[in-house]
């Protein structure tokens, strides 16, 4: 008797592992240097102070409990006080849901807003965890390239003016995954205006806001319209492995997010979002622990910016980057990033090609490289690494 193979569902035909997350199991080798990875420095992550919180917490039987769906209480209120001194106006507990990460809010947030079909406006080049969520909505994605200030809004003007009509835009508004760009105060308005005028929302994915090296980021896009949607975590500032991530919105989102949430996993670690809550009430702990990321962050980004410059000339260009963990170069000549790559693993450096983060057309000549986990000496000998590797290639 034959057996008919059940088959799976048929949206998973176009959908793809990440790239990234695929070229980190290569680069696990001690011998390789790692520019590839979006990773905080676990050096600088708060062990002690977390197992303090840890400790303290478990103190109460009831943070081993199921909490609700929306999130621990005390955590929506430090969060609601927090994204209150940043938009510029007040924020309640009711517009925070918090989530297992940033990524499952803005996954939940996929279903609640697109139907199979709904088109969606991205940037060019675009953060890989927001393509995958959205091919897996079916959604039509459409982007919208960057330039040294973020979106290029005249082009998305010319979409809308053209007839397109986006349910969400999509922006990593601030210190951009992968493009190290920052969208400007007037860009942000306008992008909000544009929202407001055509009816679509915009999910501002903020991962990186307090990253900031010399001067604090601009105010949010939220700050300029109520249909703009807040997503960030801990993950940059505390530690990933903590999965606190949250949404700021309307209360009709986060009720139409909740019941989504309830089906998947009814609800996030009280554990957790209550040794964040200690974590994030303690100022004054927590503006030098950030301070300090800051500093080593920054440092860390002019070494590799000062490497690449001295190493390579005019044969690459890169952004400079002031703030996050990225910084976005494209080579002027016709290096082809992507070809380059195993060369450059054999070479002991890893980097992440731009044709991972396309969404139609590839960019051969660019890469990301990842600042965040290597001290000064080290990437000075991955860029090293990175010019013998475009040597080899050329058979030099």
């Amino acid at each position: 008797m034959s057996l008919t193979t059940p088959a799976l569902a048929g949206k998973l035909a176009g959908l793809q592992s990440s790239a990234i997350r695929d070229l980190l199991e290569l680069t696990a080798r001690d011998d390789i240097i790692s520019l590839a990875g979006g990773l905080p420095d676990a050096a600088l992550m708060p062990n002690e102070r977390i197992a303090a919180a840890a400790e303290t917490a478990l103190r109460d039987s009831a943070v081993l409990q199921y909490t609700e769906s929306s999130g621990w209480p005390a955590l929506r209120e430090v969060i609601a006080a927090r994204e209150s001194a940043k938009i510029g106006r007040a924020v309640s507990s009711a517009e925070v849901f918090i989530t297992h990460g940033s990524q499952q809010a803005l996954s939940l947030l996929a279903e609640v807003l697109l139907d199979p079909g709904a088109l969606v406006i991205v940037e060019d080049p675009a953060y890989v965890g927001a393509l995958q969520v959205f091919r897996a909505a079916g959604a039509r994605i459409v982007a919208v390239p960057l330039d040294s200030e973020g979106m290029r809004l005249d082009i998305l003007e010319d979409l809308l003016a053209a007839g397109e009509r986006p349910a969400v835009v999509h922006t990593v508004s601030t210190f951009h995954n992968p493009g190290g760009v920052t969208l400007t105060p007037e860009r942000r308005r306008r992008l909000a205006e544009l929202a407001e005028a055509h009816g679509f929302w915009i999910i501002e994915d903020d991962p990186y806001g307090e990253l900031w090296f010399d001067r604090p980021a601009p105010a949010p896009v939220a700050s300029y319209s109520p249909q703009v949607i807040r997503l960030s975590s801990v993950s940059k500032i505390l530690a990933p492995a903590l999965r606190v991530g949250w949404l700021i919105a309307p209360e009709n989102v986060c009720r139409a997010v909740e019941l989504l949430k309830q089906g998947a996993d009814l609800c996030g670690s009280s554990l957790t979002q209550q040794i964040t809550t200690d974590l994030l009430c303690d100022t004054p702990w927590l503006t030098t622990h950030i301070d300090t990321i800051r500093t080593t962050y920054g440092t860390r980004a002019r070494t590799l910016v000062t490497a690449l410059r001295t190493t390579f000339g005019d044969r690459l260009h890169c952004t400079d980057p002031t703030g996050g963990m990225f910084l976005w170069a494209e080579f002027t000549d016709t290096t082809d990033t992507t070809t380059l790559l195993p060369t450059a693993l054999d070479t002991g450096v890893a980097y992440v090609p731009g044709a991972a983060f396309a969404v139609t057309n590839t960019t051969p000549t660019t890469l990301r490289l990842c600042f965040t986990t290597s001290d000064e000496a080290t990437l000075v000998e991955a860029v090293a690494r990175l010019s013998k590797a475009l040597r080899v290639s050329a058979g030099v």
